[in-house]
């Protein structure tokens, strides 16, 4: 589905970047990896070589917003031409309105929102010229709260990460580009898991309950479930779909 395609993805070489990596890899497209951890990303090509297509990676920090101009500059000279970009990077702190500072806020603006739009805008070129596409990674954080979590950095910079979609998808459109995202409910990767463990038993119990009670799926989704949805967007199959954010979160939302 994706034979040839060129595709930069930010943090993807741990839970739902690495999802779609892999699914990427399964479809035939050349990646371009980027994360902080070295390791984590040399484990995960010497995994997706065995689809035959190319896997590079590269380590970088996205925090250093400074610094994204060199690291767009590096990306470029290995994949000149890139067909798909996937921002998947980001941050989450949940800590309550109270409590926050500015050194944590501008943590977040400055990883899921300032970056997000600097990378996108010195990679722009290289995607126009392919009339390709770009798909960012939000969140149901960015209209829809929980109890017992206290996200106001985390949502605002997630509902300007729609906004973002929306309005560049706007512009972007007469060059034939097109730019979508997808909004994650609860999602099982190590860090929710090892979140989840470090719970009492009493909170597991909660935990689980709570689950039943807000998702109409009653369970939280696996990282796959985003990958089919990513692919599909990036794919000539969703041709004619621009600005969108797909809610792909078990029904929680509807609520």
């Amino acid at each position: 589905m994706l034979k040839n395609k060129n595709v930069v993805i930010t943090g993807g070489s741990d839970g739902i970047g690495l999802a779609i990596s892999r699914k990427f890899a399964e479809n035939g497209a050349n990646l371009l990896l980027l994360a902080r951890n070295t390791d984590k990303l040399e484990l995960v090509q010497k995994e997706l070589i065995k689809y035959k297509t190319e896997v590079h990676i590269l380590s970088a920090d996205l925090l250093n917003v400074k610094n994204l101009k060199n690291i767009s500059k590096q990306v470029l000279q290995i994949m000149p031409h890139v067909d798909i970009l996937v921002n998947n990077a980001g941050i989450a702190r949940f800590v309550p309105f109270e409590e926050m500072d500015e050194e944590l806020l501008d943590l977040h603006l400055n990883v899921n929102v300032k970056s997000l739009y600097l990378f996108t805008m010195y990679l722009f070129d290289s995607i126009k010229n392919q009339k390709g596409n770009i798909l960012n990674i939000s969140s149901y954080f960015s209209h829809r709260m929980l109890p017992g979590r206290a996200t106001t950095a985390y949502s605002m910079s997630k509902g300007a990460v729609d906004a973002f979609t929306k309005s560049l998808a706007f512009e972007t459109g007469k060059y034939n580009v097109r730019v979508n995202a997808i909004a994650p409910g609860s999602i099982s990767t190590n860090q929710l898991n090892y979140n989840f463990e470090q719970l009492s038993d009493e909170g597991k119990i909660e935990f689980n309950n709570l689950i039943k009670s807000i998702y109409p799926l009653q369970r939280i989704g696996e990282a796959e479930d985003i990958s089919e949805m990513a692919l599909f967007l990036v794919s000539e199959k969703a041709k004619w779909i621009t600005g969108s954010i797909m809610a792909v979160d078990g029904g929680l939302t509807t609520n």
